[in-house]
């Protein structure tokens, strides 16, 4: 997940006593209420089915308010396959997917988190991090509990890696949330902080009501989805900034219980569709601080994608598993710069290191600054309609 800052709670309804308990228990080193073993499998990665078997025997509690028919899946011989992410999670009654919010109730796969937003915040659309979009302008965002990756250094542990009944959360329909954008005058929203591809019925429905509204719709994304939904929700996608955490295979499976191959199809699928694509690399040591991968990682962008792409190049902050790392230290920021540079790549940025260099966008035409930024302030210079001074068109979504 790429936007790491605090995401902001959406006020609890009535019903969310019990939930909070259960979170502040889970905080407290009781552990979060997962079914044991399964939990321990999709965690450690231990066991042959550990990619894909899901949750066995978890449905959620009760009568649980914010289910409906999922899409993207099929039956066959008594088990539900997901077709959404690259997991294909194979499901029988009452189990739960990988993502935790996908579940088979009545032989059919049902979605846990529609319309039920655990984080809801107004942000800078820096923060995503978009440059090259709307810059200066809020953004509503939002996420739901639960995701399809297990990233050891995740900000966002607590949600992204719950079940939605044990977390506060408020109903919102996309109608209402959409509205509450319009009221405002926020001109996009952003689907974020935990995984969106995992609430896709949600983010889609939404998405289509803010583009009734002239709203921009932006996915902050792992991007590990398969094709066919992914050119749908590209369908009422403005925007989106996608996490590329290695150019490595292994690295994806280790760090992350991922693979590469599916998230290079999704950014090429999303250029394909018109999607305005900003890539952030997050450099987290001993993983993915070898910049050797990270040459052939520019080299790909630069060739499958165009030197236009703006790279976000991130330092990392211990957190979630990986506590005991120490931050990325700066010469590896500036020399990951450097080598994206090399490869061509016109517009590339240093994220979580204020005050340095990489933060300002430059016109690859005459090397003039045209956008100066001081943390999440903007200060255009001489950028106006897209272009420099110079005549020098920069890619990206100016107005």
């Amino acid at each position: 997940m790429t936007d790491s800052g605090a995401a902001g709670r959406a006020s609890p309804g009535p019903s969310t006593r019990r939930r909070e308990f259960v979170k502040r228990c889970a905080m407290g080193g009781c552990g979060l209420a997962l079914a044991a073993s399964a939990g321990h499998r999709l965690l450690t990665g231990d066991g042959p089915r550990a990619m894909s078997m899901g949750f066995a025997n978890d449905p959620p509690r009760g009568d649980w308010p914010f289910g409906r028919e999922a899409e993207w899946y099929d039956e066959h011989l008594g088990t539900v396959t997901c077709r959404l992410c690259p997991h294909q999670c194979v499901l029988r009654e009452n189990d739960r997917g990988f993502c935790r919010v996908r579940a088979v109730r009545d032989h059919r796969l049902r979605t846990l988190v529609y319309g039920n937003p655990c984080s809801l915040h107004v942000d800078p659309i820096e923060k995503k991090p978009l440059y090259h979009f709307l810059p200066g302008r809020p953004i509503l965002s939002l996420a739901t509990a639960g995701c399809n990756l297990r990233c050891l250094n995740c900000q966002n542990w607590e949600i992204s890696q719950s079940r939605p009944e044990d977390i506060p959360s408020s109903a919102i329909t996309p109608e209402q949330l959409v509205a509450a954008a319009a009221d405002k005058a926020i001109p996009a929203i952003a689907y974020t902080y935990s995984e969106p591809i995992i609430f896709y019925e949600y983010a889609r429905d939404c998405s289509a009501r803010a583009r009734e509204r002239g709203i921009r719709n932006v996915l902050v994304t792992a991007g590990y989805i398969q094709e066919a939904p992914l050119r749908a929700l590209c369908k009422v996608t403005d925007a989106a900034n996608v996490d590329l955490k290695s150019f490595s295979d292994g690295t994806y499976r280790r760090l992350n219980r991922a693979r590469l191959a599916p998230i290079l199809r999704a950014l090429e699928i999303m250029r394909e569709e018109g999607v305005w694509v900003e890539i952030t690399r997050l450099i987290v040591p001993r993983y993915s601080d070898d910049m050797d991968d990270m040459a052939r990682m520019c080299e790909w962008i630069q060739g499958a994608l165009g030197p236009d792409v703006p790279l976000h190049i991130s330092r990392f902050h211990p957190a979630y598993r990986l506590q005991a790392l120490p931050p990325t230290p700066v010469p590896v920021l500036e020399r990951a710069h450097d080598v994206a540079k090399a490869a061509g790549l016109h517009h590339v940025y240093i994220g979580n290191v204020p005050g340095r260099k990489g933060q300002d966008t430059i016109c690859p035409g005459c090397g003039r600054q045209v956008i100066a930024r001081e943390g999440f302030e903007v200060h255009l210079k001489g950028l106006t309609d897209g272009r420099c001074p110079c005549g020098q068109s920069i890619a990206g979504v100016w107005s």
